[in-house]
């Protein structure tokens, strides 16, 4: 470009504006746009092929409005970045009232900040990385590919929280999860939750485990997977983390910001927590029974601190006696308690919510991890993924109830259900025909028993459990609903007890993309309405809470169930959301 020659007219006075008088001609305006007009043109195909174009922007494409957000529309599959946070900031106007911008539009605005928000996060950490590069602990060489020090400088975090304003947690967690992405997870939002820090190499085989699936993931659903890949790469680390957590047990109360207060247990383990969780609801249902007023989650918290204090909050009858209904269930006798309400002796523990309640609860184990081949994680219902030997000493310790019952499952490569089968104890007529596998032992078995099974299926197996119990047989009926042969449909609007239990395995939790209940929490919801002619059957049914049965029914929202198994949601702007069945630890 001409460079501009200097000011040579009179200085202006004191206070006046400086005014720069035009020194170029209109034949020079005219030859120097044309000398420049290559360097103008946008790019075309050959340099986009080449990679020089922004991710997501067609060669030399232009973008007008808020047109692009519309779904698969160039903004609204483009990565997080500074442009992308330009043209959403511009689909604003200027009074934040989006005049311009439709209803899918919109929806595509609310998603590319999400990204953006994303993208700002990941260049805060790039930057916090970059500051514990130029601050590490003396005589600590940078190291690896992304150079960095394995300690930072002991007051470099105090420079970081004064910049920030944060207290020194904050700020320290801060630096490590900035450290962890730049030396081990370079490429990935995921591995903030990943816990203990890996070796480089099971970092990156933990990535591969969760990276291609986690845009589809909630949040809790996330931290699921990464919890489990962390475990299925670093098993023995999983269990030395869950040791070394287990002497920081403790119990906490804080001042809660409305007045009231919080009680809680850490590091607690596994399995009486969820035994603990049902003796509460146990009580919380007696409470309710008993006439006390409240939604399920304040009788719990009720319930909680009566089995802490040894109280019965049931209310009392006008003659002094607990309620007729509350005594009959519990088996109660009056009988004061410190602190109020008619009481049973030793408090709720003693009637209603025995000493030694057992809890019910779901654990799935690999065959491979209960049979020792392997060290797989395996996964506690309501807990999460838990590593391979608690996962073993769980099973062992329900192997000893003659209560507990055995479910089979069997998974594609992807760990989702495609088989499943419930044991039942072998006939005694087989006895003389079959040899105990490991009924004096103290593991567990898995053999064929006969090729014969189901129609479809997965053949008999045949289960031994540790305790000397009968070896159990289990039969493994098919999942699979392409051409589906209505075996376990049911005449009525109601599944039996087999087909709901079978899509319960299929999907353990609600079906809707962004929900976590439990399945046995939710309705056996049909995906074409059984007023209309819909079947009872795996094929057109699913688990949904009972928030999203009402959504689905809504006549701006629909959802399609394929054959495949997987749900597709597809909401009134006409996005759409796919839920895939539960995976499995495998």
């Amino acid at each position: 470009m001409p460079r501009e020659p200097a000011h040579a007219g009179p200085a202006p006075e004191p206070g006046e504006p400086v005014v720069t008088p035009d020194w170029m001609t209109e034949a020079d305006w005219l030859a120097w746009c044309e000398a420049t007009a290559e360097d103008d043109e946008p790019p075309g195909l050959d340099e986009a092929a080449e990679g020089e174009e922004e991710p997501g922007l067609a060669a030399g494409e232009l973008v007008t409005g808020s047109a692009g957000f519309t779904p698969g529309g160039v903004l609204d599959t483009l990565p997080g970045s500074g442009t992308l946070a330009l043209f959403a900031d511009q689909a604003a106007g200027e009074d934040d009232r989006f005049a311009d911008v439709s209803d899918a539009e919109l929806d595509g605005v609310i998603a590319a900040w999400d990204r953006v928000e994303a993208h700002a996060s990941a260049r805060k950490h790039a930057a916090v990385a970059e500051f514990i590069r130029r601050r590490p602990e003396p005589e600590c060489e940078l190291k690896g590919p992304a150079r960095m020090p394995a300690m930072w400088d002991e007051f470099a975090v105090d420079e970081l929280r004064h910049i920030l304003a944060e207290n020194l947690a904050a700020a320290e967690q801060l630096m490590s999860r900035a450290h962890d992405l730049a030396a081990r997870l370079p490429g990935t939002m995921a591995a903030f939750r990943a816990g203990t820090p890996l070796d480089p190499a099971e970092s990156r085989a933990a990535e591969k485990l969760v990276l291609g699936r986690a845009g589809r993931l909630t949040p809790g659903g996330l931290r699921a997977a990464i919890a489990r890949a962390v475990m299925e790469v670093a098993p023995d680390k999983a269990r030395k983390r869950r040791e070394a957590a287990a002497r920081d047990a403790r119990v906490q109360r804080w001042a809660e910001d409305s007045g009231n207060a919080a009680l809680t247990g850490r590091e607690l383990p596994p399995d009486e927590v969820l035994a603990a969780d049902q003796r509460i609801t146990a009580w919380a249902r007696e409470l309710r029974a008993a006439g006390l007023e409240g939604g399920m989650d304040e009788l719990r918290a009720r319930a909680y601190l009566d089995l802490l204090l040894g109280k019965d909050s049931r209310p009392r009858r006008q003659d002094g006696g607990s309620s007729p209904e509350g005594e009959r269930k519990s088996g109660g006798a009056d009988g004061g308690q410190a602190g109020g309400g008619t009481g049973v002796p030793g408090g709720p523990g003693a009637g209603a919510v025995p000493a030694g309640f057992a809890a019910r609860l779901t654990l799935t184990v690999p065959a491979v991890t209960l049979t020792g081949l392997a060290d797989r994680p395996g996964e506690l219902a309501g807990t999460g993924p838990v590593d391979p030997w608690l996962a073993r000493d769980l099973a062992a310790s329900a192997a000893l109830n003659p209560k507990t019952t055995w479910c089979v499952t069997v998974t594609d490569e992807q760990g989702h259900a495609v088989g499943h089968g419930c044991a039942r104890p072998e006939p005694k007529s087989h006895g003389k025909h079959r040899k105990h596998g490991n009924r004096d032992g103290p593991g567990f078995s898995f053999a064929p028993a006969s090729r014969d099974g189901p129609p479809g299926g997965f053949g008999t197996w045949r289960l031994s459990v540790p305790g000397g119990g009968p070896d159990l047989i289990v039969a493994l009926d098919s999942l699979s609903t392409q051409d589906c042969s209505h075996r376990f449909e049911a005449r009525g609007h109601d599944p039996g007890v087999k087909l709901r239990h079978l899509a319960e395995v299929r999907h353990a939790t609600c079906t809707s993309p962004v929900c976590r209940r439990p399945a046995g929490q939710c309705d056996f919801e049909h995906n074409v309405p059984y007023e209309t002619g819909g079947r009872t059957c795996l094929c057109n049914g699913g688990p949904k809470c009972r928030h999203d049965h009402r959504l689905k029914q809504h006549l701006r929202w629909q959802v399609d169930q394929n054959p495949d198994g997987t749900f597709t949601w597809t909401t009134p702007s006409g996005r759409t959301c796919t839920t895939e069945p539960t995976r499995y630890p495998i």
